[in-house]
């Protein structure tokens, strides 16, 4: 079943077409991953579809509700969460406070259980709790992002560039707690410069190319397609 459902998307900035007619989808449970060299379009795309850029065409569906249009704190309320490239938590505030920060479209309730639920995939940030966010290291930097996103029990989790000026180690964490989330029935769209890791966790993936979809398939076929392979793995 098709949780969310773009068509015929197309971005500006000012006089640039960034974006040109991409359509997509992603179907419940699935990781759906977004490839493509710098400046393809892919961050623009998630940022579109999270409410923070305005397209000048296309629909997004949400559950077959159309959120265009709709202000991005409205869209994390239907179910959507981005964990931005860059990270973006609030460095002067806690741990905790950050993760508070996650769970402020809802009523309260719950609360103590989903930070339960957070530390318990991200096990660090629990003995993190009381330091200022600011001081963490990257890797723990993006594990509060994510947790803090997974605070609004998303429907669907955005997740933009989330290995990105990490360590091999870490990124292996990532990608580790990305399949734990999968395996929970997390459905996820994943942008991330590492063709290989994003493809290999993928149940299916779109190529960019200069604002354009050019090629799709599951993540097992994009691996093995050699166009990909000599443009974006090495092969």
């Amino acid at each position: 079943m098709s949780l969310l459902n773009v068509s015929g998307l197309d971005v500006y900035y000012g006089s640039i077409h960034a974006i040109k007619d991409i359509s997509f989808e992603v179907n419940e449970g699935e990781i759906v991953t977004l490839i493509g060299a710098n400046g393809a379009g892919k961050s623009t795309t998630l940022n579109t579809i999270a409410g923070l850029l305005k397209p000048r065409n296309g629909n997004v569906l949400l559950n077959g509700k159309n959120l265009l249009g709709t202000p991005a704190h409205k869209i994390v309320k239907e179910g959507m969460a981005l964990c931005p490239e860059g990270r973006r938590i609030f460095h002067q505030l806690t741990v905790r406070e950050n993760l508070e920060m996650g769970a402020y479209t809802g009523d309260g309730t719950g609360l103590l259980e989903d930070l339960d639920m957070v530390t318990d995939l991200f096990p660090r940030l629990k003995e993190r709790y009381k330091q200022v966010a600011g001081t963490l290291s990257g890797g723990e930097q993006q594990m509060l992002a994510m947790g803090r996103a997974l605070m609004s029990h998303p429907k669907i989790l955005m997740l933009d560039e989330p290995s990105m000026g990490l360590a091999p180690i870490l990124v292996e964490q990532i990608f580790d707690i990305i399949k734990r989330l999968h395996s929970k029935g997390t459905t996820i769209l994943l942008v991330e410069q590492n063709a290989q890791m994003a493809l290999s966790v993928a149940d299916r993936g779109y190529v960019l190319e200069t604002g354009r979809i050019v090629t799709t398939g599951t993540g097992k076929e994009l691996l093995n397609n050699d166009s990909v392979r000599k443009a974006y793995l090495g092969g």
